[in-house]
């Protein structure tokens, strides 16, 4: 068995890249904690800090454990989330992350 304190961990960040950027000055960063198995799916915590990019996703599921934000999909209708939303995302999607209050997530990728 392996515990892992959540808000022991560190991620560091870095500027968003330019392409991404739709406003402010994000950065972000995520730290990889454990994989499960040999299926090579990874279990990690990423933080984004307030503004706003863009991103074509994974296959995803996230807890959002701080925060605040709205993301947008395919040019759809923002959907705002904040801590203790569980989301899924698939691979390929397109979305907009507005970040209003410092993200941080536990995702399974």
């Amino acid at each position: 068995m392996e515990i892992f304190r959540l808000a022991d961990v560190a991620v560091e960040h870095s500027p968003a890249a330019d392409d991404e950027v739709v406003s402010g000055a994000p950065t972000l960063g995520s730290t990889a904690i454990t994989t499960l198995g040999s299926t090579g799916v990874e279990v990690g915590v990423w933080e984004m800090s307030v503004g706003a990019v863009r991103d074509v996703e994974v296959d995803e599921v996230f807890l959002l454990l701080a925060g605040a934000a709205t993301i947008t999909v395919d040019g759809g209708d923002p959907v705002a989330v904040s801590a203790g939303d569980l989301v899924r995302l698939t691979a390929g999607t397109k979305t907009v992350w507005e970040v209003s209050e410092p993200l941080r997530k536990l995702y399974i990728a």
